[in-house]
């Protein structure tokens, strides 16, 4: 099984958005010590409680402090971008650090109106004629040749419901993470049956994304989680998503009980606590998935313990792979 890390360069109450940017590179020659397969950043345009919104500008930056660990996206969004300059850019990636770099796309939007307006986006969805245009430019048979010259990097589909069935036709790999996780996976087998092999991929490949928190005891996992949930729980109340914040200044039992049950919904959504409880969790999930990939989204406002739980990942993994 192999245990991969995307990291939104999660800004914290009170630092500059520039230190979020430092903490990933650092986390990322970090990973590779450790021995993760992957490391992947992402992409969130005005978004204060993320400060990367350009992942082939801060992958190259990860790529200059980093030897052997694949460096990938996750995802850059087809819909903000035109699939010329997107290839481009991963030409550049792929011959400044062959054979490491990944491709992952998907097909959000500016997370507001006024971020989608400033980005020219469009409503109209062209992400299967913009995936297939991508693709082209970077095998090299599109109407015109991106330069530098490369081997094309693999493309990944990041994939909710009409995505799945777009990365089925197209014979790509896919990144499914959110509800689909924790209810009926029957869309992941649809994808599976529905594959059209291809020769750069043969066979269907599943990476499965969450948040996976370990720590010594449920309590302090879910002390470590609180921050991200919250967030997410402010998010839908305010329309904004914001920095994490420490948990000793979340007062969970004061919010409204919406936003409440949203705190625990989004903790829920998670694989957190013991490396037993863990290794339980993953275990269900990788049945029920058939994952080929596991790829950790983890974020917490302690970045000595996110380390330390990036470290308890790879170490369980490679326990229960033995």
């Amino acid at each position: 099984m192999r245990v991969s890390v995307l990291d939104r360069s999660r800004t914290r109450l009170g630092s500059p958005d520039a230190t979020a940017l430092t903490a990933t590179i650092e986390r990322a020659v970090h990973a590779e010590q450790l021995g993760f397969h992957r490391f992947w950043v992402a992409e969130h345009h005005g978004v204060p409680g993320i400060a990367s919104g350009a992942p082939p500008v801060l992958l190259a930056a990860i790529g200059a402090r980093t030897s052997t660990i694949r460096l990938g996206s996750g995802g850059v969004m087809l819909p903000n971008h035109q699939p010329f300059v997107v290839a481009e850019q991963f030409a550049v990636l792929e011959a400044l650090y062959p054979g490491r770099v990944d491709a992952g796309v998907g097909r959000s939007l500016g997370f507001t109106g006024p971020v989608r307006e400033a980005l020219r986006t469009s409503a109209a969805d062209t992400f299967e004629d913009d995936l297939g245009e991508l693709r082209r430019y970077l095998d090299g048979s599109g109407p015109v040749t991106v330069r530098p010259a490369t081997a094309s990097p693999p493309v990944f589909v990041l994939a909710t419901g009409q995505g799945l069935a777009i990365a089925a036709r197209a014979g790509l790999p896919v990144v499914v993470g959110g509800p689909i996780l924790k209810g009926d996976a029957s869309a992941i087998e649809v994808y599976r049956r529905r594959f059209q092999p291809t020769e750069s991929n043969p066979e269907p490949t599943v990476v499965v994304s969450l948040d996976i928190t370990i720590a010594d005891s449920a309590e302090r996992a879910r002390e470590l989680v609180l921050p991200e949930a919250w967030a997410m729980a402010q998010s839908r109340r305010t329309g904004e998503f914001p920095p994490l914040m420490s948990p000793s200044d979340i007062d969970v039992d004061s919010a409204p009980p919406r936003t409440r049950e949203r705190v625990e919904r989004s903790i829920a959504s998670g694989v957190h606590g013991t490396p037993d409880e863990v290794a339980s969790q993953l275990d269900k999930l990788v049945d029920r998935t058939g994952a080929d990939e596991i790829l950790a989204s983890t974020s917490t406002y302690d970045r000595d313990a996110l380390w330390q739980a990036d470290a308890a990942l790879i170490h369980l993994v490679r326990s229960l792979s033995r």
